[in-house]
């Protein structure tokens, strides 16, 4: 069943066969070839408390990972595309893990494990194109190090249905296509149109599907609740599970694509309450490496 074909991936250490092995899960979903979305006696085995990982990246504490700069050299186009390589990778194990964490216990329906096979897929075709335009720079998965605080937010949400899909889904989902546009331009502005062709006319239209899908799935959950209503528990549960305000600049335009307008998220850039820490995200999703006023923080043009 797919639960069960979704543990595989989440077991598997390697992410390039993580990858290869979402896109056989994938076409054989498709193909019907696997019938059930869940085994119904209960029997699947458990989601994996974390995500299996081989030993071949580094992975230092958040905060503590090179800079990645404007993009003007070749050692900073590398370090973009690296850090969103190691994105894509812990995007693919979010995607199954969704599936096996929640999709048996919440009963959710087909369409449901549709959705996000589908962006499983995606996130390891993202994986691989970019693991092998990394490659063609003349770098490679590894050659830098890595936090893991995609994970680490995960582990946040990882007894609610709602509140995984209203920080991993949403919340992070959106942060990705807020940058998108400014790494895009820094790779411009540095010569590398390859790699701006195929994060912006690739990776990043899928990207707003995969935000839709998590707002389509926390509306799901809201069934026979009042618009207003929805919106509000959405702004209560990210401020329960998300650490500090979120921060613009924000893509309005991508985000209204994916149906996240601004009643969604703008409430939420006040803050509640002191703020002790703030989210640790990949340094390509940060704000920071997008702003249009931030200097070069590595120091390479």
């Amino acid at each position: 069943d797919c639960r069960n074909a979704a543990v595989r991936v989440l077991c598997t250490e390697s992410p390039f066969d993580k990858a290869k092995l979402s896109e056989e899960i994938a076409q054989r979903w498709y193909r019907g070839e696997i019938p059930q979305a869940y085994c119904l006696d209960g029997t699947d085995p458990p989601a994996p408390g974390k995500p299996s990982r081989d030993n071949k990246v580094e992975v230092v504490a958040c905060g503590h990972g090179k800079k990645l700069g404007k993009g003007g050299s070749l050692a900073s186009r590398q370090a973009i595309i690296h850090s969103l390589v190691h994105i894509e990778s812990w995007a693919v194990d979010l995607s199954w893990d969704i599936i096996a964490r929640f999709g048996a216990s919440r009963k959710m329906p087909r369409e449901f494990f549709d959705d996000f096979v589908l962006v499983a897929q995606e996130e390891a075709k993202h994986f691989t194109l970019l693991n092998q335009r990394l490659e063609e720079m003349g770098s490679f998965y590894g050659a830098l190090p890595v936090h893991d605080g995609l994970w680490e937010s995960a582990t946040e949400t990882g007894s609610s249905l709602e509140a995984r899909l209203a920080v991993e889904h949403c919340v992070h989902e959106a942060r990705g296509l807020d940058v998108v546009p400014q790494t895009v331009q820094r790779l411009r502005n540095g010569g590398d149109h390859e790699s701006a062709t195929l994060l912006g006319d690739i990776i990043y239209k899928e990207e707003i599907t995969h935000c839709a899908a998590g707002l389509k799935w926390f509306k799901f959950l809201h069934h026979g609740q009042d618009h207003d209503t929805i919106v509000q528990s959405f702004h209560n549960i990210v401020r329960q599970h998300f650490r500090g305000p979120l921060k613009p600049p924000f893509n309005d335009e991508a985000r209204a694509a994916a149906g996240f307008l601004p009643e969604w998220y703008l409430p939420l850039t006040i803050k509640t309450v002191p703020e002790t820490r703030s989210e640790c995200l990949p340094e390509g999703m940060n704000s920071a490496v997008v702003s249009k006023d931030a200097g070069d923080e590595s120091g390479a043009q």
